[in-house]
């Protein structure tokens, strides 16, 4: 029985004989830098992952912190609807209310924080993705120069690489 040829084998096995035999000493530089692209894609991804998660983090606790400055408003209005009714508010009510204003005021101070901890979140995972898509186009690049046998290809990824890294660093600096 015939064994099934597997697709693109005869590509690897070209690619493989040029490296080991062909000359080629700068195929092996490809590899090495693709392998370090993966690496460096996959740390950027697992930040940008991390920047995304707490970013919605934050969004959902400043929406949870909105609703709650929601509730202590409805307490001040019906306060205040009280006090308006009863004609002569008494001390305890006024009391209530000047409480509930403070309330008010520190709560929509933790929620816009938490509404700006989540933009800052954000744009770093923004940069951080854009990081990664660089990586990931070097690393087909790379290939590209290593299945075409031609260096200026590589060049090219190396390129890519370097701007994959500039958003790397971006990503740290955005604090």
């Amino acid at each position: 029985m015939e064994e099934a040829e597997v697709p693109l084998e005869s590509v690897q096995e070209h690619i493989h004989h040029s490296a080991q035999h062909g000359g080629e000493a700068w195929i092996s530089w490809v590899a090495l830098s693709t392998a370090l692209l993966a690496v460096l894609a996959a740390i950027c991804g697992l930040l940008s992952g991390q920047h995304a998660n707490e970013a919605m983090a934050s969004q959902i606790e400043a929406s949870d912190q909105w609703a709650y400055y929601q509730a202590k408003g409805i307490k001040a209005a019906v306060l205040d609807a009280k006090m308006s009714l009863s004609g002569a508010p008494n001390e305890e009510d006024k009391a209530k209310a000047e409480r509930y204003q403070e309330e008010q005021n520190e709560i929509q101070t933790e929620a816009k924080q938490k509404e700006k901890n989540a933009k800052a979140n954000f744009h770093q995972h923004e940069i951080f993705a854009r990081g990664v898509t660089m990586f990931q186009i070097a690393i087909a690049v790379a290939a590209i120069s290593a299945l075409t046998v031609k260096q200026r290809f590589w060049i090219v990824s190396l390129l890519f690489g370097a701007v994959g890294c500039v958003f790397f660093v971006l990503g740290f600096l955005a604090h």
